[in-house]
């Protein structure tokens, strides 16, 4: 690895996926229960490139250029270019660990099942197209593989087709995604208008031209060209990212296999608007309006979408709720420019947050595709792998010490605390009580889970087993990074100057540079800890959740009883779901409706077509009483034509 990689291995990295992916595709069906070795390969030789690369990076060798020029139209080169830099070569690294962990996985958890070859064939195609995104240097690129993860993720989602759950499940994530991305392409095309060029480097340079130009969406109303653009690209990782209100999408989206949850909730589709953010720093950071913006609805993400957890029941469910929270904290950390935070806890949150998924995966599986935690309970004893897996990652997200969640989820919020943008205050406040959400969703699935005593029926309980190797080699594999990352890794990720090359932070904005000022070690950090809110409230959390689930499992529905209203809210999911249905799904078909009715059949067809042919047909029948068949009508007819002619040319032209 001393040499620097021919361009050769960058195009290998994306195409060995996409082999794989067609390999197991189209000769899947001959392969049968060996169809997986080509996705894994493929996926495991991006892995080891992508190590090489990170190596590389990490020595100041980098990249930039075309590859190849498609097309072009007019002064667009439709081009596939590379952007090697720091932040690419982690992203890829973390990408492919985590879907090579899930291929592995998938192996045993899948075994059996009649797509068994298809599935491995989508989740080759959706590493490919996650590894397009962030290689990309141009913004179509990007947008190809934006869409790309977003279509196999709708193949996924809906993997199993004959449950109609999973197919409005696929759909309702594929429409809302869309609403995103119909923003996001705004926002693309506001690049290219404004910069006359869809290329990173060249839209990034003339940004600092675009200061102060202003544009009226509304007369007498000016915008800022920078914050029109920023907060255009924002809604396209709103939906990407499951931020409010466009996170209704994510919960959904378990109805697909346990595997495809992790790998888009734990380091791929989900985070991919976190990386576009972040990788259009230079943009976002000449924007304090779209910079509070991005603060704001990060905080109420990650605080409100945690309470909903709370009363879940379904073990993925719940860790889904806290995927959209932890999104929250990582755009939270966007927002307040602390970008390099938001990319270690997207780091992190991919090792433990897959961890948590496939452990689920895990308990699932020896519960016979049993979900609900409420007929769970005591498989730390039959399940001791999963169980001590389980454990990290829990431990991991709700921010203790050592564990990795910790470092990167406190960094966020030291960071926000910083921040002097509007509505830092409120973020941070949200951000702090998040921590004791997340403890206690947390702990409460851990608790029903593994401990107290059994509540699965006579038949389950017989079959209780530890998964086999397939599935607990990957669980081990995660919980290494779970648990060392966050010490090893916040030095030269979260606050060292690893990223500096790919990240641009304004002066004023530098929360990052006051805390790295003041740094003097993870272990410092950890000792800092003690005294803060968070790690207390972090230790409540787990606290009141094994006082509520494992001691005293009688309260939760005494307490239910008494927060009543709350708990109806939580429920509901704050009505997201409901208003969606009632006012855009209900409206849409009601104004469908009308359109049909009044606009199709009464005016286009009623009067425009069919009444044209109505009121000629009427007009025809009135002038075929002038065709009488008789010589001297004929005659008569002629003689009053001659008249009226003679009398035009004597009185009018005379």
């Amino acid at each position: 690895m001393n040499a620097f990689p021919p361009l050769a291995v960058y195009l290998v990295i994306p195409v060995a996926p996409l082999v794989g992916a067609l390999v197991a595709g189209f000769w899947g069906w001959r392969l049968r229960d060996h169809a997986h070795w080509a996705p894994i390969i493929g996926v495991a030789i991006a892995f080891y490139l992508s190590l090489a690369v990170l190596w590389q990076t990490g020595h100041g060798i980098t990249f930039y250029g075309d590859v190849y020029t498609w097309a072009v139209l007019g002064h667009l080169p439709v081009s596939v270019g590379f952007d090697i830099d720091s932040l690419t070569a982690l992203m890829l690294v973390v990408v492919t660990f985590v879907s090579l962990s899930v291929h592995l996985y998938t192996v045993g958890y899948m075994h059996g099942d009649p797509g068994y070859a298809r599935f491995f064939s989508y989740i080759a195609l959706f590493t490919f197209s996650m590894i397009m995104l962030v290689m990309s240097n141009n913004f179509l690129q990007l947008f190809f593989g934006w869409e790309a993860v977003g279509l196999v993720s709708y193949l996924l989602i809906g993997f199993w087709f004959q449950r109609e759950s999973a197919n409005v499940a696929a759909i309702k994530a594929f429409i809302v995604n869309r609403v995103g991305d119909f923003g996001f392409l705004i926002g693309i095309a506001a690049v290219y208008h404004y910069c006359g060029s869809l290329d990173y480097r060249t839209v990034f340079a003339a940004v600092p031209h675009l200061i102060g130009q202003t544009l009226e969406i509304i007369p007498g109303h000016p915008w800022s060209v920078l914050t029109w653009i920023a907060l255009l690209l924002f809604v396209g990782a709103m939906g990407k990212s499951a931020q409010v209100p466009l996170h209704v999408w994510l919960p959904e989206s378990m109805e697909g296999p346990t595997p495809i949850s992790a790998l888009i909730h734990a380091a791929t589709m989900v985070t991919a608007g976190i990386f576009m953010v972040a990788r259009m720093s230079p943009i976002f950071e000449q924007s304090a309006t779209a910079l509070s913006v991005v603060l704001i609805i990060g905080a109420v993400t990650a605080f409100f979408m945690g309470l909903v957890g709370l009363v879940q029941n379904d073990i993925k469910r719940i860790i889904a709720y806290s995927t959209i929270s932890q999104l929250g904290y990582m755009t939270a950390a966007l927002g307040a420019s602390a970008f390099s935070a938001a990319i270690f806890h997207l780091m992190t949150h991919a090792f433990f947050k897959a961890l948590l998924f496939l452990a689920a995966g895990s308990v699932i599986h020896a519960m016979s595709n049993e979900q609900d935690i409420r007929k769970m309970g005591g498989l730390r004893k039959v399940m001791p792998i999963t169980y001590i897996t389980f454990l990290i990652g829990s431990l991991s997200l709700s921010g203790i010490p050592p564990f990795a969640g910790f470092f990167s989820k406190d960094l966020i919020i030291e960071a926000v605390g910083l921040s002097t943008l509007p509505g830092a205050g409120w973020a941070e406040w949200m951000l702090v009580a998040g921590a004791f959400v997340t403890a206690l969703y947390t702990f409460r699935m851990f608790f029903l889970v593994f401990h107290g005593a059994p509540r699965m029926d006579a038949h389950t309980r017989a079959h209780l087993h530890e998964s086999p190797w397939v599935i607990t080699v990957p669980l081990i594999a995660l919980a290494i990074p779970a648990v060392y990352a966050g010490w090893a890794y916040i030095g030269p990720v979260g606050l060292g100057h690893f990223l500096d090359s790919s990240l641009v932070v304004a002066p004023q904005w530098n929360t990052i540079g006051e805390i790295r000022a003041h740094w003097q070690g993870a272990g410092a950090f950890v000792l800092h800890s003690v005294e803060t809110v968070p790690f207390w409230l972090a230790l409540l959390g787990i606290a009141v959740a094994a006082w509520f689930y494992w001691l005293r499992p009688g309260l939760p529905e005494a307490l239910t009883r008494f927060l009543s209203p709350i708990v109806w809210a939580l429920q509901r999911k704050y009505g997201f779901d409901a208003f969606n249905q009632t006012v855009l799904v209900r409206g849409v078909l009601q104004l469908g409706a009308l359109f049909w009715h009044v606009g199709d059949e009464r005016l286009i067809d009623g009067i425009m077509v069919n009444g044209t042919a109505r009121e000629i047909g009427k007009a025809a029948l009135s002038w075929r009483r002038v065709q009488t068949g008789y010589i001297y009508h004929y005659a008569f007819a002629m003689i009053i034509g001659l008249i009226l002619l003679m009398s035009y040319f004597v009185v009018w032209r005379g």
